[in-house]
């Protein structure tokens, strides 16, 4: 998600610092949006001038502190909250005081993350979908202590990379996560239940109500660690059992079979 979102600011004009743990990450991750542009100036969306600018607008650096000159800084790293609270007092310390502070969380509360830092009005949700450069969806999420100005500053910054935000209330999952998941888990108990295959449920769904993926890839290519996190998100805040993670979620997260990034989810790859 890091990646992507880089990549969308670097086409539309920003210049990027791209912070990554380590070396390893750092080429990866250079070289995903290099692959990615390269592969637009192969089918002709974009020309050498406006790749090779691109190219250029982005830095990726392992040290926080090369974000210190950074307007805005969006956070996209594991949906743990001590691990982003953690992060968010480090940021607050380094960024200048106007400095805007945002996180990709999809479920997490916000405001959680606001507290950590000493200027909770400059702290705002700011939700990329997978694959970043497909969707256009943005949620800015206020908080109970977000001033007006940072959910305007969120805004207008999502419609400048040609997304489309919606404001949203700090709530579990949002919009999207919170009616999606609940599908999602749905399959899995419908599958449990030997109800259909699972190829067959995801048919279903895709001819039956035009959904471009079907559920059990749409978790694959979220991670099954992912759909188990935002699951117990949404449990937490709402006690409802029917978003409580189907037992073969919380049996896959277990085995390592986490979707597409392992290789094996409810699919092989």
């Amino acid at each position: 998600m890091g990646s992507g979102i880089a990549e969308a600011c670097i086409r539309s004009g920003f210049s990027v610092m791209l912070r990554v743990r380590t070396e390893r990450s750092e080429q990866a991750a250079r070289a995903y949006v290099l692959r990615t542009l390269a592969r637009d100036l192969e089918r002709g969306k974009i020309d050498r001038k406006a790749h090779d600018a691109a190219i250029e607008r982005l830095t990726v650096t392992t040290k926080l502190e090369d974000l210190a000159e950074c307007d805005l800084v969006i956070e996209s790293v594991v949906e743990d909250l001590s691990v982003k609270r953690h992060l968010f007092a480090e940021l607050d310390r380094l960024l200048a005081p106007d400095a805007l502070l945002a996180t990709n969380t999809s479920t997490l509360a916000v405001a959680s993350l606001a507290a950590a830092t000493k200027r909770p009005e400059k702290v705002v949700g700011i939700h990329f979908f997978n694959p970043v450069s497909r969707l256009s969806l943005v949620e800015v999420v206020r908080t109970l202590v977000v001033s007006e100005e940072t959910v305007e500053r969120a805004s207008a910054f999502a419609r400048s990379l040609g997304k489309e935000p919606i404001t949203v209330a700090d709530e579990a999952g949002f919009v999207v996560n919170a009616l999606l998941f609940p599908y999602l888990n749905s399959a899995v108990k419908l599958l449990e239940r030997h109800v259909a295959s699972m190829e067959d449920i995801d048919r279903a769904m895709k001819l039956g109500c035009n959904f471009p993926i079907g559920p059990f890839a749409l978790l694959d290519l979220v991670g099954l660690d992912v759909a188990q996190a935002i699951l117990g998100e949404l449990y937490q805040e709402s006690g409802d059992p029917a978003v409580l993670a189907a037992p073969t979620i919380k049996r896959m997260c277990a085995a390592g079979y986490l979707g597409k990034k392992t290789g094996r989810g409810f699919y092989t790859y």
